[in-house]
């Protein structure tokens, strides 16, 4: 079967390769002309992203190219560590955090390596069923057919957009997220943890690569902007508005902020509580393009691997792709809403730590 993935990212790559380890024909169309949008911001992969790379023996070239950490540590306003908390690793490969940019040039160098086609420059904006398959139509003007299109194609979504017209646009959370990091000597450590900071007026977060790099993170209110004004936001600009939020504050993160360079970058948080509809015959979602959550559990990239791998099982093992896109809707659709809903700040009735222990077999027949 031959599968229009529309989406060169985290997802779409994932699913690509999953789709070709279970007996299927994918070629990637990426919009983009070379590696990806936000490609400066950096990512953590959970325990059960990890565990999902796993599965189609992925994980390996994630790990050489990321770092570690054990745990998560507290702090208060006024400076005080409030709480610790390990990560359990037994078992399963524990956090891993890389640059987007790094991340996507693995993930793509690898599916190449596999044999994946990608095409870049090809930014879908439609596609027609034709009783056989469906027709993907690219802003160039081409087109390509295949039995089934994937639609990879992030927070904004044309494909999810495709299937359903009336589908609920992002909702905005609040919140701009500034990104950066930086090799300036002399910052406080936080090898091998993730050191969370609440500040008065926002949180911010940092930790410290093998190389002694401080990457770091912070969240802040804010009234909600349009993309061209974020857009035309330059690195200055974000260093100012990050500074701004924790200036006056007894803390490390004005002193981390202000030794950051060019590399920060921010933009606005928004999630996908719910997508009414999933699928059509021809066309299905994974990743963004049919859930996203805000990053408070850091469950972004994960929650879309883990698509990848159950949609490809699911096109490997069921009869007709209506009916494998049935089956995987029903397999993550409550995890992926829960793990929206707690992003959020919803209490949705579980330990802490719950959406880590999750585990994918590859060798697990779909029923």
């Amino acid at each position: 079967m031959r599968v229009l993935v529309a989406g060169g990212g985290i997802s779409g790559t994932v699913t690509a390769m999953a789709l070709q380890l279970a007996g299927h024909d994918p070629v990637v169309f990426e919009a983009y002309p070379a590696g990806g949008d936000d490609i400066g911001a950096f990512l953590t992969i959970m325990h059960n992203g990890m565990d999902a790379l796993r599965a189609i023996d992925l994980d390996g070239p994630v790990i050489d190219s990321s770092f570690a950490a054990t745990g998560v540590e507290l702090v208060a306003p006024n400076g005080d560590t409030i709480g610790r908390r390990e990560f359990d690793t037994e078992n399963v490969d524990g956090p891993r955090t890389m640059t987007r940019a790094a991340l996507y040039r693995v993930l793509q160098d690898e599916a190449a390596r596999r044999g994946v086609p990608l095409q870049r420059g090809k930014r879908l904006v439609g596609a027609k069923p034709d009783g056989s398959g469906v027709t993907a139509e690219f802003a160039d003007g081409t087109t390509e057919t295949g039995d089934v299109l994937v639609g990879a194609d992030g927070l904004h979504s044309v494909v999810r957009t495709l299937i359903d017209p009336d589908a609920d646009a992002p909702r905005y959370t609040g919140q701009t997220i500034v990104y950066g990091y930086t090799r300036a000597p002399g910052l406080p450590s936080a090898a091998g943890i993730y050191r969370m900071v609440r500040g008065s007026k926002a949180a911010f977060g940092f930790t410290t690569d093998t190389g002694g790099a401080t990457y770091w993170f912070a969240r802040i209110p804010d009234a909600e902007r349009s993309r061209d004004e974020l857009a035309a936001v330059s690195p200055a600009g974000w260093r100012e508005f990050a500074h701004a939020a924790f200036e006056g504050e007894p803390l490390p993160c004005t002193d981390i902020i202000a030794a950051t360079g060019d590399e920060v970058f921010g933009g606005h948080c928004y999630d996908v509580p719910r997508t009414r509809i999933w699928s059509t015959p021809e066309m299905v979602l994974v990743g963004d393009a049919a859930h996203a959550a805000a990053p408070a559990d850091a469950q972004g990239a994960s929650m879309a691997i883990e698509d990848s791998v159950v949609l490809a099982q699911c096109l490997r093992d069921l009869p007709d792709p209506a009916s494998a896109f049935a089956a995987y809707e029903g397999l993550r659709r409550e995890r992926v809403e829960k793990l929206v809903a707690s992003s959020a700040g919803e209490d949705v009735g579980e330990k802490p730590g719950w959406v880590y222990a999750h585990h994918i077999d590859w060798a697990a027949k779909i029923r």
